[in-house]
């Protein structure tokens, strides 16, 4: 696949800004806080709907705006399409495909995907357990966009039983809870839950041997990684009912322990995964650039995974991570994507690239939310 053209209204700090793409690397330099970054979270929320860096669609749109605009064009192997997020301060987005303004947003998902890399990807291994789910869950709502209707359920389910624990113990005098109410719910997070702990061990399953032989190779052979699924509810086989059973019989054995947390401590949303270098917890391991090596090696795999299970290679979304790579970690991911994967690349100088890539490339500046393409 391959992004065409890009059109940002109102978006960031962009006021109406259009770009066309020419080349299979683009490489988008200026100083810091200038919109680099926006590009590629805009490109990430046509891929994902989502940003990793807000939550709220508010902060996305320029202050005193009502609207902002996200629209683009995509080549494919089936042909050409369109999209379009309008975005608000408040209130629901609205996502249109070919023209049609679509009443359910995950029918938005798999037109375009894209594997974003930027500094705040250490926080896979530095920080803790939401930043990995987020992670994975980001990669299998590209693998398979169905899994964002799964996992919103699931959400949703956790919620309202969130809010019956709370109700039932939350005051000074404990209510009695309701065991037929309760049951419903339990039954309910069991069943959602498993969906989401299969889906998310078989991409594991699939991830973890390409994002190890990628790791053999940045490292020199030196060093394994082993990636392994750490789920909440045990998994010893691919068996659902199996699951659903292991899963209502931790809730129970969990029971007293939710009464004075008041909250659901059984489920997927409590999971973690474990990253090992030569058998060593990778939290572990002082050095950042081993650390780097990990996450690079992760980011290759995802893009090596998306274009097995697509058909199609993503675009590959990398917010400032060059200066922060050795040379051979660079020469590596350079190595690594060639011009199989359309590629955006924000940095504040040139001075990374080689004569070839800055040949081979589109270089675009930008500065206080204006894009143009002479070279600075």
């Amino acid at each position: 696949m391959y992004l065409t053209h890009l059109h940002l209204k109102q978006f960031r700090n962009y006021g109406d800004q259009q770009i066309d793409f020419t080349a299979p690397k683009t490489i988008l330099v200026g100083e810091n806080a200038q919109g680099k970054s926006n590009v590629l979270e805009a490109v990430e929320l046509l891929a994902t709907l989502k940003s990793h860096r807000t939550g709220r669609d508010r902060d996305l749109v320029q202050q005193d705006q009502p609207l902002a605009h996200i629209t683009a064009s995509v080549r494919r192997q089936v042909g050409m399409a369109d999209l379009a997020l309008v975005l608000r301060p408040v209130g629901r987005r609205t996502a249109v495909l070919n023209g049609e303004k679509l009443r359910r947003q995950m029918d938005f998902l798999g037109t375009l995907n894209a594997v974003q890399f930027s500094s705040l990807d250490l926080d896979l291994v530095r920080g803790g357990p939401g930043e990995r789910r987020t992670w994975l869950d980001t990669l299998l709502i590209q693998l398979e966009p169905v899994y964002a209707h799964i996992l919103g359920q699931y959400n949703q389910v956790l919620k309202q039983r969130n809010a019956l624990i709370k109700r039932v113990y939350g005051d000074e005098v404990e209510a009695t809870p309701d065991p037929t109410e309760m049951a419903l719910w339990d039954a309910q997070l069991a069943a959602l839950g498993t969906r989401v702990i299969r889906r998310r061990a078989r991409a594991i399953d699939r991830l973890a041997p390409i994002a190890h032989q990628w790791h053999q190779t940045i490292s020199g052979q030196r060093e394994e990684l082993r990636v392994r699924y750490q789920p909440n509810v045990p998994l010893a086989e691919d068996d659902p009912q199996q699951i659903q059973a292991d899963f209502l019989a931790k809730i129970q054995q969990r029971a007293i322990a939710e009464k004075h947390q008041r909250t659901t401590l059984v489920g997927p949303h409590r999971d973690d995964i474990d990253f090992a270098i030569n058998d060593t917890p990778s939290r572990q391991y002082g050095s950042q650039g081993q650390q780097r090596t990990l996450v690079l090696a992760l980011k290759l795999a995802e893009l090596h995974l998306i274009d097995e299970v697509i058909g199609e290679p993503p675009l590959l979304l990398l917010d400032d991570v060059l200066a922060e790579l050795d040379l051979n970690r660079q020469n590596q991911l350079l190595e690594a994507i060639q011009d199989r994967f359309q590629t955006l690349i924000t940095t504040t100088h040139l001075g990374a690239f080689d004569s070839q890539w800055q040949t081979s490339s589109q270089i675009l500046t930008v500065k206080a939310g204006q894009i143009d393409g002479r070279s600075p």
